[in-house]
């Protein structure tokens, strides 16, 4: 395969790729089939076939893309600042909203783990926004600035809350938004060694 097919075989592939990840955030994953994606981007089902090998290959990379997606929001929210406690802060309250944005929401909280599995979704959550918190709190934690508990422990329990607050906050049309960003701040809050609270962000 020439450099000029593969350009364009990658091109293609990015495409279907997106056509995927709008088709499976608003349809759901039973009930979008390679067809549907095919017939979307012009091609045929062996050609969505050929990239992916499967419905399941495909939502996979679906499902890999919105993760990557969600936590470029969460650095460059993070990158905005550089005090480490304001970049934590920002990033976390930037997941939050990221996450429960209908374009990814349903991919990432709702079929992600029942279709791969809770293994490789807690694989990709790792090496995605949960490997952002975790770096963050590890800075944190060097410095003596974290008030209990291990950077990775801490990561992993605030992961799986802000995960379920984003898919709450979804769900109910966004009109519990303010009630998880506070609650958020708070939990932020109490994790500071010196016992003052971890300002929510100006949004």
């Amino acid at each position: 395969m020439g450099r000029s097919t593969k350009a364009q075989s990658a091109i293609n592939r990015a495409h279907l790729v997106d056509l995927a990840c709008e088709l499976f955030a608003e349809r759901g994953y039973e009930s979008v089939g390679l067809d549907d994606v095919a017939a979307a981007a012009g091609q045929t089902r062996g050609a969505v076939y050929h990239h992916f090998g499967s419905k399941r290959g495909l939502f996979l990379a679906a499902l890999t893309q919105a993760q990557e997606a969600v936590a470029h929001v969460v650095a460059e929210a993070a990158a905005a600042t550089t005090d480490p406690w304001d970049a934590l802060v920002a990033g976390c309250h930037a997941f939050l909203d990221a996450a429960a944005d209908d374009s990814v929401r349903r991919i990432l909280l709702v079929d992600g783990p029942s279709v791969v599995g809770w293994q490789e979704w807690r694989e990709l959550d790792a090496v995605n926004s949960r490997r952002l918190l975790e770096e963050g709190l590890r800075e944190l934690e060097a410095h003596g600035d974290l008030d209990d508990g291990s950077a990775a422990a801490l990561a992993v329990t605030l992961s799986g809350a802000m995960n379920e607050a984003a898919l709450w906050t979804a769900e109910a049309g966004g009109r519990t938004r303010a009630e998880a960003h506070a609650a958020l701040t708070a939990i932020l809050g109490g994790l500071r060694r010196e016992g003052r609270p971890a300002a929510r962000p100006q949004r």
